[in-house]
């Protein structure tokens, strides 16, 4: 953990631009203008280089996969060298010929890749067809794939978007020892709900986000995209609803977009919190381990019980 457990933190909410090399321009800016400004860990969006592809199933779109280390982990590998912080990106990876997943990606603050975590949960939803795309994560060994990213400001528990609805995800990394909690995101309303239905589906996103900082006692950190995205068929489209944010180890907004507008947000976090915070709320100490087995099931109907 950084020695002195006080942790400046920025995060980057973008709309898509024009061409791809313009949005790796813009992020090059924001990320220098958040490391003038004394940011250590940098935090970017859901597969930012381009538009969220994922609306419609078009072959053509595993062209823009790439393999790691390849051409975004070296474009962010410089800029966390020469700004000494730590990125955290989003790449669509290439792992073999037909096997393609989410990765989120850490580059440590000397430029080196300090590792990845490949999306576990997967969408398949009108608008966001990732199945056609992506394969999960791999769950192997005893955490499941859930494993923090050791760097040099402590270890990331980094998770990409649809896990963000699952507290178990949340919790494992907890478990392993991750000093936070991130989300890279693409998260956004169909322009077909109306707006009682728009704003109680934003509120149960937070909400559950902010769940997770306060079963855990871990900051949070929600990277979300803005903007209207039209979609390649005849569908509405998407309307991202930005509203990134960053909570303490209690819940607590620290920093809030807003949900149409392009944001360089920051906070600053006391990793130091989350010990005194545990021994007044100790979760890990009273979790009934011994009555948990059926979490492992996928349902549990009247035949399972008996």
């Amino acid at each position: 953990m950084n020695s002195n457990k006080e942790l400046k933190v920025s995060l980057i909410q973008h709309s898509a631009k024009p061409s791809d090399r313009e949005t790796l321009n813009y992020l090059a800016e924001k990320i220098a203008e958040a490391a003038a400004a004394g940011t250590q860990l940098v935090v970017l969006q859901e597969l930012h280089n381009g538009p969220y592809f994922c609306q419609s199933e078009d072959l053509k779109q595993f062209d823009r996969a790439e393999a790691i280390p390849g051409p975004t982990t070296t474009f962010l590998g410089e800029l966390a060298r020469k700004h000494q912080c730590v990125i955290v990106g989003s790449i669509f990876e290439k792992r073999a010929a037909g096997l393609y997943h989410n990765t989120a990606v850490v580059m440590d603050s000397d430029g080196s890749l300090a590792g990845r975590f490949r999306k576990m949960h997967i969408p398949d939803d009108p608008g966001f067809y990732e199945k056609f795309y992506f394969t999960p994560g791999d769950a192997e060994g005893a955490l499941q794939g859930f494993e923090p990213i050791q760097t040099s400001l402590g270890n990331l528990g980094v998770l990409v978007c649809w896990d963000q609805w699952y507290p178990e995800a949340a919790r494992l990394m907890a478990l392993a020892g991750a000093d936070l909690l991130i989300y890279p995101t693409a998260i956004g309303w169909d322009p077909n709900d109306d707006e009682a239905e728009q704003a109680r589906q934003l509120d149960a996103w937070i909400t559950i986000q902010r769940s997770h900082a306060v079963a855990n006692n871990l900051p949070v950190i929600v990277c979300n995209r803005c903007g209207y995205e039209a979609s390649p068929d005849t569908a509405e489209g998407i309307q991202f609803w930005g509203n990134s944010f960053i909570t303490g180890q209690q819940g607590e907004l620290l920093a809030r977009s807003e949900a149409g507008e392009e944001a360089l947000l920051s906070a600053t976090l006391d990793l130091g919190r989350t010990e005194s915070i545990r021994r007044i709320w100790p979760y890990l100490r009273d979790r009934r381990i011994d009555a948990y087995s059926n979490l492992t099931r996928r349902y549990l109907d009247q035949e399972s019980r008996e």
